[in-house]
C-alpha cells in the first residue's frame, strides 16, 4: 500500500496527528521549505514510531456495528441456502435482501414477528406445502425474527457512528479516492485537519483546543499558494471556511448546502427521539442518571457541525436573509457535574451558550417548522447572556484563530495519563468513568 493510501485510509479512522504528520513528510519531504518541515516536525518527530512506548492505548479508530452475521450463517446452515448465491449481506441492505428471499421459503412476511399471531398453524401449513414440522417450522420462523431485530439495531448503530464521524470531522469520510489523491497538498491538509478534529474532549474547566492549529495553517497556506492545482471542492467537506468556499462555483455550493441540509433533517428527527427518551435538565444540561450522554453529546455535535457549515455555506451564497424567517439554534451538550462544580468553584459561571439554549425554542422543532425563531430572537437572547452573537457562531459562521500545535495526550475518559500502558489498565478498570 501506497503512502497516499494510507493517508487516505485515515479519513475514516482516529490515528493521532503525530502519526499523520509523519506519512505528510515521508511524502512531501522533497517538495517542503525548511521552515514548512520544521513545523511539520513538531508532530511528525512524536509520532508512535518515534516514541519510546511506540503504543497508544486510545483506539486508533471509530466504532464498528455489529451486523447479522452469525444469525445468517445459522440461517443458511438450516435453511440449506447456497451460501455463495447469499455473499455480500454484511450490510443493511444485504441483510434486508437476505430477509426478502429466504422469509418466503417458510411464508413469513418481513416485519411480522408476533409470536402467537403472525406465525402459521398446522393447517396453514399444510395448505402452504410446507411439509415441515412445528419444532422445525418454529426455529426457522424465530430465527428470521431475531435477524430483523438485529438488522433495525444495525441500522441504529451504524446511525450513531456515522453521526460521531461527522460530528467530528464533518464529510471527510466521504471523499473520495480520486478526489483526495488528485493533488498532494489538498490530501495533506485534509488528512492532518481530519485528525486534528478527530482529537478527544480534555477534562478541563476551561475551552478545548481548536482543531485548525500551525500545521493546519502551513499546509493550507501550501494549497493557498497552488490555488490553481488544489481540490478545493474536497477541502470543503472537511473545512468550510470562506476562504475555502470563494473557490467553489455557486452549483458546488448549492449542492453542499444540499447534503449539509439533508443531514439537518435527519438530525433533527433523531435529537427530538432522543430529547424524548431522555429525562434531560435543560437549564443546566448536567448530565443526570439514565441519561443517554454519549449518544446526545455525539448527536448534538453533529447537529451543531451541520449548522455551522449550513451557515458557512448561506453566507458563501448570498442567502443569509434566510435568517430572518428561519434561525435554528445550536445544541448544548450534556455536561458532567463535578465539571460544572468545578467550573463555578473556579469563579467561573453556567456558559453564557446554555442560558442562549434556555430562551430560544429547541432547534429541531424550529427546523420541523413547529416552532418559530428568528435571527432576532436570536440577537435578542444573546444580549441578555452577554454574549456576541456574531463571533458567537448564533448567527454567523463563527471566527477561529490558529492554535499552538500540542502533543496528542494519553486520556482515560478525558483525563491525562502519562504511561500509555498504565492508561489501558486504569481504562480496563473504569478509572475517572464514574462508575467505580
Amino acid at each position: 500500500m501506497t503512502t497516499i493510501e494510507k493517508l487516505y485510509q485515515t479519513l475514516d479512522q482516529r490515528r493521532r496527528p503525530e502519526d499523520v504528520a509523519e506519512m505528510i513528510v515521508e511524502l512531501m519531504r522533497s517538495h517542503l521549505a525548511i521552515h514548512e518541515l520544521a513545523t511539520l516536525s513538531k508532530a511528525a518527530n512524536r509520532s508512535l514510531k518515534n516514541n519510546i512506548y511506540g503504543y497508544t492505548s486510545m483506539l486508533e479508530t471509530f466504532g464498528k456495528a455489529i451486523g447479522a452475521d452469525k444469525q445468517i450463517k445459522k440461517a443458511i446452515e438450516i435453511f440449506k441456502i447456497d451460501q455463495e448465491e447469499n455473499s455480500g449481506h454484511y450490510n443493511a441492505n444485504g441483510i434486508e435482501t437476505f430477509l426478502n428471499k429466504v422469509s418466503p421459503l417458510i411464508h413469513k412476511d418481513v416485519g411480522q414477528n408476533d409470536f402467537k399471531k403472525d406465525r402459521l398453524n398446522k393447517d396453514l401449513r399444510k395448505l402452504a406445502g410446507l411439509d415441515i414440522s412445528k419444532r422445525n417450522y418454529n426455529k426457522k420462523w424465530r430465527l428470521l425474527k431475531r435477524i430483523e431485530i438485529r438488522l433495525q439495531k444495525f441500522i441504529q448503530e451504524s446511525k450513531k457512528i456515522e453521526l460521531q464521524k461527522i460530528a467530528k470531522h464533518g464529510l471527510s469520510h466521504t471523499i473520495s479516492f480520486e478526489d483526495f489523491s488528485q493533488d498532494l497538498n489538498t490530501a495533506c491538509f485534509i488528512a492532518y485537519f481530519n485528525a486534528r478534529s478527530n482529537l478527544r474532549s480534555v477534562f478541563t474547566n476551561q475551552s478545548q483546543d481548536r482543531p485548525f492549529d500551525e500545521i493546519c495553517e502551513m499546509l493550507f497556506n501550501r494549497c493557498k499558494q497552488n490555488s490553481d492545482t488544489t481540490n478545493w471542492s474536497a477541502i470543503s467537506y472537511s473545512y468550510s471556511d470562506k476562504e475555502v468556499l470563494q473557490h467553489l462555483t455557486d452549483e458546488q455550493k448549492g449542492k453542499l448546502l444540499g447534503k449539509w441540509t439533508l443531514i439537518l433533517e435527519e438530525v433533527s428527527g433523531f435529537l427530538e427521539e432522543l430529547w424524548n427518551e431522555n429525562d434531560i435538565y435543560r437549564k443546566t444540561m448536567a448530565v443526570k442518571k439514565g441519561n443517554d450522554s454519549t449518544t446526545w453529546n455525539n448527536t448534538a455535535g453533529a447537529w451543531n457541525k451541520a449548522r455551522d457549515n449550513w451557515m458557512n455555506l448561506i453566507y458563501a451564497l448570498g442567502m443569509e436573509f434566510i435568517l430572518d424567517d428561519i434561525c435554528f439554534g445550536k445544541v448544548m451538550r450534556l455536561m458532567a457535574a463535578d465539571v460544572i462544580a468545578w467550573h463555578l468553584s473556579t469563579g467561573g459561571k453556567i456558559d453564557p451558550n446554555t442560558e442562549v439554549w434556555n430562551i430560544v425554542p429547541l432547534p429541531w422543532e424550529v427546523f420541523q417548522e413547529k416552532a418559530f425563531c428568528n435571527r432576532e430572537m436570536i440577537v435578542n437572547a444573546c444580549q441578555q447572556a452577554g454574549i456576541d452573537p456574531e463571533k458567537s457562531g448564533w448567527i454567523a459562521p463563527r471566527p477561529h484563530g490558529v492554535s499552538l500545535f500540542r502533543l496528542t495526550p494519553e486520556l482515560v475518559h478525558g483525563v491525562t495519563v502519562s504511561n500509555p500502558f498504565l492508561a489501558k489498565i486504569l481504562r480496563q478498570n473504569k478509572y475517572f468513568s464514574g462508575k467505580l
